[in-house]
């Protein structure tokens, strides 16, 4: 892994500890991994991952300030990945699931789309 390994525990701990609570009341989390199938259905044997730091930076600051989100982190793998592999964490806090859950997905899908390259390996 490119930085140092992490536990998700403490991610939650931390944005717990640095976040207002009246401004937080849910905290959703995803753990992408490296399947051993392409969505078409093809084996897949490995990755290759590259991502844009720089503008997944200048993107989270967006989301963040979106209302009723308190907190958002995401940590992306990238390199040669094998089946199993950790690809992202990302958790987004806020107040409610309401505003949580539509700012979650907009953020995953985002960087799906515009911030990583996945090359499969079959």
């Amino acid at each position: 892994m490119e930085e140092e390994e992490f536990v998700i525990d403490k991610w939650i701990e931390e944005i717990k500890q640095k976040t207002d609570p009246q401004e937080i009341g849910m905290i959703l989390v995803h753990n992408g991994v490296v399947r051993a199938t392409s969505k078409a259905g093809k084996p897949v044997k490995a990755m290759r991952l590259t991502y844009d730091r720089d503008k997944l930076d200048a993107a989270l600051q967006g989301f963040e300030k979106r209302n009723g989100i308190a907190c958002i982190k995401v940590w992306i793998n990238s390199g040669d990945l094998k089946i199993g592999d950790d690809i992202m964490y990302a958790a987004v806090a806020g107040r409610f699931r309401t505003d949580v859950f539509p700012v979650f997905e907009e953020l995953i899908s985002f960087i799906k789309r515009e911030i990583v390259r996945e090359q499969e390996i079959g």
